[in-house]
């Protein structure tokens, strides 16, 4: 948004100087990009009088002219322009002059002739289009004075970089009304008093709106007898000054209001509508119009249009057809002010590449009340600048117009997010200064009423807001907010999946992260039966692929696909896993969800070491089941038990090679080898060993307190015992009777050897166990060791049905 501060101070006194009013508004969120003087190429540019025109001996388009700049002798200028005459007031460059364009003026002989300076025209000024001859100044000037002075040309031109939410001060007296909130006064409009009632009754014309929705409101007038000329020069220089071109004093009426109010207007040409009808409409899909700069262009169905009775004539709120353009032989206009929907006409001109002034403004909102203000204000200028006569009355449709509703505002609330005291009072003055007015409810509550041009008041906090930039961000104390010294609790969850992954990375895991989208094929792949629970899945109903049509119920065949993929490319030593969450369906429509740990690892347990250093051995169960002992380790719990008990459910595992392990009662998870037709199923024909755990039943699991333990002083004493036992007596048990035995001298206990074969019955198999002893106070004697030990060797022998082995 560009203005003047000669432009401005025509709606506000104030004193501040350029760069405190630059820096008040960038305090205020209107942050002001630069402040320049206008027309700084002026300064060599004077006014000057042709005294006397000669013509030039050896140019026959040329001629001689004295001219008087001021109290100097008169100058002899050569001269081409054909509308040069005597006593012509004009503009003149003297030597040493540079001109907007980079041009310097100095003595020349044009053929033949001496020339002191150049006779200027508007366009070689940068300050007008005329290019037809030198400027006809008006004769009342005086020679000499500098031409910026005489032409009221001395001027600060300020640019702010409007924000989306600001469309109020896309304008000079929403500028304005800002200064006066920071100087304390009122905005003096240049419309005030009752406006014209426009009841739309009695016209030459009808206004028609079809959908209200995206034209809340919608005024027309119609002008009669009106004269297209030039602009007057201070009309002329307010555009010039912010960059907008100068075409007829009507379209310059119509932008200059547009800058002054914010509010765009369009004149129609009345003679070219159609049955003098205006309709609002919204285009259909592929209709072909042509706008005012020659294109055709083709609509898409929802954009809005302005049409007569047989045809479009504008797109509304971005551009008018040339079909309707105002032209010099115009002499009567229907004038268009209106409210247009800000969405639809953002679309309308991102779609159509089409960014206008008009077009800027509407899609960010403009004042739906300021709509008969600003064809007030038109018409007045049209009716003194151009000669017209304005017919009595208009249209104003406004079926679509709603009031903005009134916001509650806390005082308490206030003074909280700005972190200073306020009274209703004060908050009432700071907002009144900006035209925002309110009432009190109670000593806590204002009740206000937004303005119609503030459309980006919508909340309580927009509120507060405006309190606090009014009041200025300067002078809100710096104060440090109340921070507790205590840090959020963690999550559990969270905290026992990071501490599983650092586990399995340490024992040369890589972790897998698979989508919980899968293939419904995996089911019968792994071996599911039909109606299991892992066969519940949750069906998606727009899937992106077929094979990413259900959640996964379990995380083993993510990892098998994974696994097969990294054989196929000839990496046979793998070790996977994979931490997330599984979906079981239920029965309200909401699926269960669990967190879960799975792990798979094939090939060699050394991978990369010499085959005479055990480079050569294949992974196996026992590995599988050290991952698991390692984990358990890391998390601190010690009372699990593992069992070999397979589920009917454990169909992919092989139940020969399989192992439960259970807290209690309840079941942390198994480990075992996946059995041979999940294999084929899967393509992957070497063995694969798998770990799966329930984090679930993890995260509430009570890990052993950390003690610090001394070394031991005194010596421990180690005792094997040999075993026979049946064949289904699971070793463990065995180990954990005998640490469960209360014997508080038994430090370890380990087995060492599982022997069947040769001189052991069928049936039959010797477990060989290594029991350390050791006393915190004293070196253990044999005797006592024996003891303890006979007792705990007749208990296990009890227990378990079995016999000393004989060696």
């Amino acid at each position: 948004m560009k203005f003047t501060l000669n432009w401005l101070r025509q709606y506000i006194d104030f004193d501040l100087t350029p760069d405190e009013l630059a820096g008040r508004l960038t305090m205020l969120g209107l942050e002001v990009d630069s402040v320049e003087e206008c027309y700084p190429a002026l300064d060599n540019i004077f006014v000057a009088r042709v005294e006397a025109v000669y013509p030039h001996p050896q140019a026959d388009k040329l001629v001689l002219c004295d001219v008087s700049v001021g109290r100097e002798t008169s100058r002899r200028v050569v001269c081409g322009a054909p509308n040069v005459r005597p006593g012509m007031v004009t503009a003149i460059a003297l030597p040493g002059a540079e001109l907007p364009g980079g041009l310097k003026v100095r003595p020349a002989k044009i053929r033949g002739e001496s020339s002191e300076g150049m006779l200027c025209s508007a366009r070689e000024l940068k300050i007008g289009d005329d290019h037809a001859g030198i400027m006809d100044l008006p004769p009342e000037l005086v020679p000499g004075q500098p031409l910026s002075e005489a032409l009221g040309l001395k001027d600060i031109l300020v640019e702010v970089d409007l924000t989306p939410n600001r469309p109020d001060c896309a304008s000079v007296i929403g500028i304005a009304r800002e200064v006066g909130g920071m100087v304390g006064k009122r905005v003096k409009p240049p419309v005030s008093g009752p406006l014209p009632a426009l009841s739309g009754e009695g016209l030459p014309f009808s206004v028609t709106i079809d959908s209200p929705a995206d034209c809340p409101r919608y005024a027309a007038r119609l002008l009669t007898k009106v004269k297209i000329a030039p602009s007057p020069w201070w009309l002329q220089q307010r555009l010039l000054a912010v960059g907008l071109r100068p075409i007829n004093n009507l379209v310059d009426i119509t932008n200059f209001v547009m800058m002054e109010y914010g509010q765009p207007l369009h004149a129609f040409d009345y003679k070219k509508l159609a049955g003098g009808k205006i309709i609002v409409r919204q285009a259909a899909e592929g209709e072909i119009f042509e706008t005012l700069d020659g294109i055709e262009r083709r609509l898409e169905s929802g954009m809005l249009l302005i049409c007569d009775g047989a045809k479009p004539v504008a797109i509304a709120g971005v551009m008018g057809g040339a079909n309707s353009e105002v032209s010099g032989e115009t002499t009567e206009v229907l004038l268009e002010s209106a409210c247009f929907d800000a969405v639809s006409i953002r679309r309308t001109a991102g779609k159509l590449k089409l960014s206008t002034e008009a077009s800027y403004r509407f899609e960010r909102g403009v004042d739906p009340l300021g709509v008969p203000k600003a064809m007030e204000r038109a018409v007045q200028l049209i009716v003194e600048l151009c000669g017209a006569e304005v017919h009595s009355g208009g249209a104003d449709v406004r079926e679509g117009l709603q009031p903005p509703p009134a916001l509650r505002l806390r005082v308490g609330r206030t003074s909280d997010l700005i972190g200073m005291e306020f009274s209703s009072g004060e908050i009432a003055r700071i907002l009144a200064a900006i035209e925002i007015d309110s009432t009190t409810v109670d000593d806590g509550t204002l009740l206000v009423n937004p303005p119609s041009f503030r459309v980006d008041l919508e909340r309580e906090i927009d509120l507060i807001e405006e309190v606090a930039r009014l009041k200025g961000y300067n002078e809100i104390p710096t104060t440090l907010p109340c921070v507790p010294m205590s840090f959020p609790e963690d999550d559990p969850d969270r905290r026992l999946k990071k501490r599983l992954a650092a586990l399995m990375t340490a024992q040369g895991f890589y972790q897998a992260i698979n989508y919980s989208f899968v293939n419904p094929k995996h089911f019968d792949m792994i071996g599911i039966p039909t109606g299991g629970e892992l066969r519940r899945a949750v069906t998606l109903m727009n899937p992106l692929a077929e094979d990413q049509s259900v959640m996964r119920t379990m995380l083993l065949p993510g990892l098998l696909e994974n696994l097969r993929r990294n054989v196929n490319y000839q990496s046979s030593d793998v070790r996977l896993f994979e931490v997330g969450k599984v979906f079981i369906a239920s029965g309200n429509g909401q699926p269960r969800e669990h967190h879960r740990l799975a792990a798979v690892l094939c090939g060699r347990r050394q991978p990369g070491a010499p085959m005479l250093y055990d480079g050569g051995v294949m992974t196996d169960i026992y590995d599988a089941k050290g991952v698991v002992e390692q984990l358990l380790d890391g998390l601190r719990l010690k009372s699990v038990n593992f069992v070999g008990e397979c589920s009917g459910a454990m169909v992919y595992a092989d139940p020969a090679i399989f192992l439960q392990f259970r807290s209690g009662d309840r079941v942390l998870g198994h480990l075992g080898k996946v059995a041979g037709p999940v294999l084929k199923a899967f393509a992957i024909k070497q063995e694969v060993f798998f770990v799966e755990l329930d984090l679930d039943l993890l995260v509430g699991a009570l890990p052993a307190s950390e003690a610090f333990v001394p070394l031991p002083k005194f010596p421990g004493v180690k005792r094997d015992l040999a075993v026979l036992v049946p064949e289904n007596v699971p070793g463990g048990e065995m180990v954990q009777a005998i640490v469960d035995s209360g014997e508080v001298l038994v430090e370890h206990v380990e087995i060492f050897d599982v022997f069947r074969g040769r001189h052991i019955n069928q049936g039959l198999k010797s477990i060989g166990i290594t029991i350390t002893y050791r006393a915190a106070d004293q070196t253990l004697e044999d005797e006592a060791v024996d003891r303890i030990h006979t007792k705990i060797t007749e208990m296990i022998l009890s227990r378990f049905n079995g016999q000393l082995r004989e060696v």
